[in-house]
C-alpha cells in the first residue's frame, strides 16, 4: 500500500499518544500515515518526535537532546501531536480544557480497523444511540432524531451542529435518570471531532468529549478519547469505564462498515434527514481536497 501523498492530511497535526500514559524520557513507537515514528516526553510534558531509527527501541531512555531531524511536536489536550508535513502554528481551540475544575482524562486509546473519516461519521451519528447504546445513550421508543442545524464555517474552518437533542437513559456517570440531553458537535479537523453535551451537575455548562483519530493507514486508526468533564464524585477508572463501554459498543459496528473508506460521492450511500452532519462532513472533506481514507468523487 502506498504511503500517504495527500498534502492536506500530511500538513495537519495528528495525535500519537497520551502524555499521562508515557514515562518521562522513555521511547514510545507508533505508526502515523504508514510511517513509523517515535517520541519521548520530558518530565514537564514537553515532547520530541522523530522518524524511528535503529538503536532507539521502545522503552529505552531517549537522549532527546541528541535526536536530529526532529518532526514537528506539540503538547495539547493531554496528547503528543506531530506532523509529517508543515502544520499550522496552532491547533484548534478547546477553551474548556483550561478550566481548573474539570476532570481531564484519556478514556482510552482504541485500535480500530476502519478509516478515520468513517469513525468521525459514526461519532456524529445520533440515530444509532437506541440500537447500539441501548439503555445508556438511547432507548426505544425514543428513536427520533429531531431537527437540528448544521453549518460549515469558512471563518473557523470547521463544521458545527447545534440544537441537537436526544433522550438518554444514562448520559454520563453523574446522571441519576433519563433526560433529554443537549448536544453540540464540532469537527475542527478532518480526523478530530469534539462533542459538547449538557452536564447533569451544572445546567449552564457542558461536558466535553472528543475523539482524536491517529490514522495508521487508510483503513486503520488509533482513536484517542479525551474526556474533559464535570464530575466531583467518581474515580478516574469509573469515568473512563463509562466511555470505554460506549466505544466498545461502537467498535464492531465500525469494523463491519463496507467499504471501510468513506465515499464522498453523495450518490454512493442514501442519506436520511438525520444524516445532515454526515452530509456536511463529506462535502467539507471534498471541498478541502482530502483523498486519504476516503473514496473521492469520480472526475
Amino acid at each position: 500500500m502506498a504511503k500517504c501523498t495527500d498534502t492536506v492530511i500530511l500538513n495537519l497535526w495528528h495525535p500519537i499518544g497520551a502524555i499521562a500514559e508515557t514515562s518521562p524520557f522513555a521511547v514510545e513507537e507508533t505508526v502515523l500515515l504508514e510511517e513509523r515514528v517515535s517520541f519521548a516526553v520530558s518530565e514537564k510534558g514537553e515532547p520530541v518526535v522523530w522518524r524511528s531509527q535503529p538503536g532507539l527501541r521502545p522503552g529505552d531512555r531517549a537522549p532527546v537532546v541528541d535526536i536530529d531531524e526532529r518532526l514537528p511536536a506539540k503538547s495539547a489536550y493531554g496528547y503528543v501531536w506531530t506532523s509529517l508535513g508543515s502544520p499550522p502554528e496552532d491547533l484548534f481551540p478547546i477553551p474548556e480544557y483550561a478550566e481548573a475544575d474539570r476532570r481531564k482524562l484519556n478514556a482510552a486509546t482504541f485500535g480500530v480497523n476502519v478509516s478515520a473519516p468513517r469513525a468521525i461519521e459514526n461519532f456524529l451519528d445520533m440515530g444509532h444511540f437506541p440500537y447500539v447504546h441501548t439503555d445508556i445513550l438511547g432507548v426505544e421508543p425514543h428513536t427520533e432524531v429531531k431537527e437540528y442545524d448544521v453549518e460549515i464555517s469558512a471563518d473557523r474552518d470547521e463544521i458545527l451542529a447545534t440544537r441537537c437533542r436526544f433522550f438518554q437513559p444514562m448520559a454520563s456517570t453523574t446522571s441519576d435518570g433519563g433526560a433529554d440531553v443537549d448536544y453540540v458537535y464540532r469537527v475542527p479537523h478532518p480526523y478530530c471531532s469534539v462533542l459538547y453535551k449538557s452536564s447533569p451537575l451544572d445546567e449552564t455548562r457542558r461536558d466535553v468529549i472528543a475523539v482524536f483519530l491517529q490514522p495508521v493507514d487508510q483503513e486503520h486508526v488509533r482513536a484517542h478519547m479525551l474526556l474533559c468533564v464535570l464530575d466531583e464524585d467518581n474515580e478516574d477508572k469509573v469515568i473512563k469505564r463509562f466511555q470505554q463501554t460506549i466505544f466498545g459498543q461502537d467498535k464492531p459496528i465500525l469494523e463491519n462498515q463496507v467499504p471501510k473508506r468513506l465515499p464522498l460521492d453523495p450518490r454512493a450511500e442514501t442519506p436520511i434527514r438525520a444524516d445532515k452532519s454526515a452530509i456536511a462532513y463529506r462535502r467539507w472533506l471534498s471541498q478541502k481536497g482530502v483523498t486519504y481514507g476516503v473514496i473521492p468523487v469520480a472526475a
